[in-house]
């Protein structure tokens, strides 16, 4: 009974199921706006890839 008890109150393992389930928000969240973030990082790079034919 005490070996359930103790395994029941154990908290080690919690920082681990926090941290996957965060990881797998951040990617739900990727693939739910992968077109937006595409968009986005496309404009980055051109803008950046102008300035540097500027130089």
């Amino acid at each position: 009974m005490e070996y359930l008890r103790g395994f029941l109150e154990e908290e080690d393992a919690i920082g681990v199921v926090e941290l996957v389930l965060i990881l797998l928000v951040l990617v739900g969240l990727v693939v739910i706006f992968k077109n937006q973030l595409e968009s986005i990082l496309n404009d980055a790079f051109s803008k950046v890839s102008n300035a540097v034919k500027k130089l």
